[in-house]
């Protein structure tokens, strides 16, 4: 096998937070956890369970408590957790979050329209929230959103992002995901970012975060992987989306990249049918179609049986054929 083909692939499940917290209707509790239990048989390497924010602010994950308390956490997997702030540390800490997501943009003008405060605020209550979880043993990850693009401010110039990295790592998190936060990013340019930050934190575990906006979803993620990433945020059916960018069909899509993953030879470690049957509950759960592609196409494996009518065509063709032959 080269070395590709045994390269492992750790793909994190986002969409029971990113993809629900803007579906317009409240999903109820128990399938919110029937669903985080099916997808930790899954083979997945991480799953982010939900957020601790305010209730006021996403009122359809103002249950957070109550999923973290409700699952059932299968071995080997990595439940993490969305955090603003040190209420939101608090809230997950007792629920034994595996690890902290911490969030912010590196844009200024994205910031403040998405957080309502400057970056430096942010900063500050985020390095309050990682001095404080650093006593117990709870994983840190910090996800920067407009690392490839503002939409408001246009291209984010790869030192700002890079500095931001750089004060975060100094403060001790053990991740780092960069966030096309509104589908902004394109191959090269993510290669240029990946590599870059790979020979500068080799030892940062980085994770791509790529929304399908403009659909280079998936050729971003060969890109990252072409320059020695090897995780990746997904949302189960494409779900997720952002505000800022209309028309945004939301997070890459998990079954559609474990399919692709899975014909490159890739180690995923996930079990694609097990994830296809997860997401075809989604329609019935949130009341509405999702842009996953495999789970309506089927995988490439998946033949179709030839027509009722083929041996009739088929024969009428051989016979044409020999008549042809016949005549030359």
């Amino acid at each position: 096998m080269t070395a590709q083909q045994t390269k492992r692939i750790y793909i994190h499940d986002v969409a029971v937070r990113d993809g629900f917290q803007i579906e317009p209707d409240f999903i109820p509790t128990g399938q919110k956890i029937e669903l985080i239990d099916a997808l930790g048989k899954t083979g997945l390497a991480k799953i982010e369970v939900t957020s601790f924010t305010s209730p006021k602010a996403i009122p359809a994950l103002a249950d957070a408590e109550d999923v973290m308390n409700g699952i059932e956490r299968a071995p080997g997997v990595i439940y993490t957790v969305l955090v603003p702030n040190m209420r939101g540390a608090h809230r997950a800490l007792r629920c034994g979050a595996d690890e902290l997501n911490l969030v912010m943009s590196v844009s200024e003008t994205h910031n403040l329209t998405n957080l309502r405060m400057q970056r430096e605020q942010s900063f500050a209550q985020l390095a309050e929230v990682i001095d404080y979880a650093q006593n117990s043993k709870v994983a840190l990850n910090v996800s920067l959103s407009c690392s490839f693009g503002c939409p408001m401010e246009g291209k984010v110039a790869m030192e700002e992002v890079f500095r931001w990295v750089k004060r975060f790592i100094a403060l001790g998190v053990h991740g780092i995901t960069l966030c096309d936060t509104t589908g902004m990013a394109y191959p090269s340019q993510v290669k240029q970012i990946c590599a870059a930050f790979r020979r500068q934190w080799p030892r940062t575990e980085l994770t791509l975060h790529f929304h399908n906006t403009r659909g280079m979803g998936l050729a971003n993620v060969l890109a990252a992987i072409d320059a020695g990433v090897d995780r990746f945020d997904a949302s189960l059916g494409g779900l997720g989306g952002c505000p800022y960018a209309p028309g945004a069909t939301g997070n890459i899509c998990t079954e559609d990249l474990t399919h692709m993953l899975a014909l490159m030879d890739y180690d995923t470690g996930v079990n694609l049918d097990a994830l296809l049957d997860c997401s075809r509950r989604l329609p019935s759960i949130l009341g509405h179609d999702v842009p996953g592609q495999v789970m309506k196409a089927g995988k490439v494996s998946d033949l179709h049986p030839r027509p009722d009518w083929f041996d009739e065509v088929a024969e009428r063709a051989r016979q044409k054929a020999q008549g042809v032959s016949a005549l030359s």
